[in-house]
């Protein structure tokens, strides 16, 4: 199997590549993954996994810079699931609002803004630390051998608002409701960060690399 990191300059590079070693090699799957922009290991790849560090606006220009769009929309559009992880994620919705509005993907209903009904509830943004997900068991294929109440690393305060309920797989509550997985077809996002979230985050991951989306 052939798992690529796409690279656009963002953060958490490394480290969702090792995460994503590391379940594969749990799972007993020979993976070669690598952290790559180019052309052709994006359209050759079995899997692709687009971290997220920081904001909206960035990591959407590091999308353009690279010429990464049209890429990832052609991969995906042929079949390879892919995976968003934080920003990654968010970069999934229609548009973003943070630094301004800015286009994402447009893969999923919705868009990103920022987690007000936290902060009228008093509640510290970012949102950052351990947080309970809450989702129908057996639901999803990225979540099986999961249990309600099992907890993923969030970090951010900025959140998808006006998603679709079909596409919403796990929420958090953080003063709103956070969809926290969403996946429509073969693309698929995590709003907490799976390389942080130990065993939760490497069994979602090991999931993610047998997935086989239809």
């Amino acid at each position: 199997m052939r798992v690529v990191v796409i690279d656009y300059n963002g953060g958490n590079l490394a480290s969702a590549a090792q995460a994503a070693r590391r379940a594969a090699a749990l799972r007993g799957i020979k993976a070669d993954i690598l952290i790559s922009r180019e052309e052709a290991d994006i359209l050759s790849a079995d899997r692709l996994i687009l971290p997220g560090q920081g904001a909206f606006a960035n990591c959407a220009h590091g999308l353009d810079t690279g010429n990464l769009r049209p890429l990832l929309e052609k991969a995906t559009a042929e079949g390879t699931p892919f995976l968003g992880i934080c920003v990654g994620m968010q970069l999934m919705a229609r548009y973003g609002l943070e630094h301004g509005r800015t286009e994402g993907l447009g893969w999923i209903d919705g868009h990103i803004a920022p987690m007000d009904e936290s902060a009228k509830a008093g509640l510290q943004l970012p949102h950052m630390g351990w947080n309970t997900l809450s989702f129908t068991p057996g639901a999803h294929p990225l979540t099986e051998g999961l249990q309600p109440g099992e907890h993923g690393y969030f970090v951010h305060s900025y959140a998808l608002k006006e998603a679709h309920e079909d596409e919403v797989i796990a929420t958090a509550d953080y003063g709103m409701t956070i969809p926290a997985i969403v996946a429509k077809g073969n693309r698929c996002g995590t709003q907490f960060h799976v390389e942080k979230s130990q065993e939760v985050g490497l069994t979602i991951l090991g999931n993610f690399l047998l997935w086989q989306a239809r």
